[in-house]
């Protein structure tokens, strides 16, 4: 991310001086793994650090995207969105958005000059694509004088991310992103969806540790996730996996297929787990929510399969460390990152003594990301 102001950016990038800047940011799953599509609860928390837009209308029917990522304008003609390929890939969540916009009342802007910058890393599970819609997304409302509420906002962010980029995300990312709130976690029940925010222990931080790795199939995993949990839904005769209980589920197996059963076991254990963590945060047992935070991480590990060797390691050296609570990947999973709750007796030097393990066994080191809680997504 650059030390200069996004508008003195924008103002080098394209002469003149934006219209709007925007910010929105990055993500924590704290607890919910592939809940959210599933109909469920999750607990994430928007961080620190996130993606910024600064735009400016233009009369021409132009449409130019600069990023910070590879600092290349791509440039398209006004009209109906057309997914991008290569290195204008990156274009299709701000596409994804102008295509979502009349599905929510809203009118698109046509010609525009438009600059994102990001400090969040790449490939870390800190989801920068709803960061980067919404942000896009109160850009081009605000600039045209459009203001809906904030559900609006996170629904299109959805959108966008579902029926463009094609990713069939729950509103676990976009509903943070969009309700985060510093000091605080979000809780979403999905089905509504409804949207609160829960208190954060005092004293506790996240350490996020990044391992660079990421699954070839990512994507294909993702997606083959997701239709096992909907068969398993199916077999039950419900709309969604929240709708049985763990009871329920386990009387049915006979009736589910072998791998659709674990799926669907991780999911609806996790929802339970997501009930009682809200439980033990507002009764500061913070103990409690480190233990049902690794307990997720387990079931990822055996049942949802999502997990990989490399994150299965970091939870272990971190829960075997001083003043860490609790560890799980966060985000989709196959690969990624994982997160840790500590205490302040957790600090710099024994992060580092993870890193160096593990750095030890896999001949890389990851990064080592201490992050605090932020504000929602805004206009600044």
């Amino acid at each position: 991310m650059s030390n200069a102001t996004p508008s003195a950016q924008f103002q080098k990038v394209f002469g003149r001086a934006p219209e709007i800047v925007t910010r929105a940011p990055g993500r924590i799953e704290f607890i919910g793994n592939h809940t959210d599509y599933n109909g469920g609860t999750v607990l994430g928390a928007s961080i620190d650090r996130g993606v910024t837009v600064a735009l400016a209308k233009r009369t021409d029917g132009k449409r130019n995207f600069y990023s910070t990522y590879n600092g290349k304008t791509v440039t398209l003609e006004a009209g109906a969105p057309v997914k991008q390929s290569g290195e204008a890939s990156w274009t299709n969540y701000p596409l994804g958005v102008l295509a979502a916009l009349p599905h929510f009342g809203q009118s698109v802007i046509e010609g525009f000059d438009y600059y994102a910058d990001s400090d969040l890393p790449a490939g870390a599970g800190l989801s920068s694509s709803a960061a980067i819609e919404l942000a896009s997304a109160l850009a081009f409302l605000g600039a045209t004088g459009q203001h809906p509420d904030r559900e609006t906002v996170v629904k299109i962010g959805k959108h966008a991310e579902n029926h463009f980029v094609g990713v069939p995300c729950g509103i676990l990312d976009q509903g943070v992103s969009g309700f985060g709130k510093a000091g605080h976690l979000v809780f979403i029940d999905c089905a509504g969806p409804r949207f609160d925010t829960v208190p954060m222990p005092a004293g506790a931080s996240f350490w996020i540790f990044n391992t660079h790795t990421k699954h070839a199939l990512v994507d294909g995993l993702y997606s083959a996730r997701h239709r096992e949990c909907m068969a398993a839904a199916q077999a039950l005769g419900v709309k969604w996996l929240v709708d049985v209980s763990v009871d329920q589920l386990r009387a049915a197996e006979a009736k589910i297929e072998p791998t659709a059963f674990k799926r669907a076991r991780h999911v609806v254990e996790e929802i339970a787990r997501v009930d009682a963590t809200v439980k033990a945060l507002g009764a500061g047992k913070i103990a409690e929510v480190g233990a049902l935070l690794t307990a997720s991480h387990r079931s990822s590990q055996h049942l949802f399969e999502n997990s990989t060797e490399e994150l299965d390691f970091l939870v272990d050296a971190l829960v075997a460390s001083t003043g860490v609570y609790g560890a799980r990947l966060t985000g989709g999973g196959f690969g990624g990152a994982v997160m840790a709750l500590a205490g302040p007796s957790f600090g710099a030097a024994q992060a580092e003594a993870v890193a160096a393990a593990y750095a030890a066994k896999f001949g890389a080191r990851p990064d080592i990301l201490p992050m605090g809680t932020g504000d929602g997504a805004k206009v600044l």
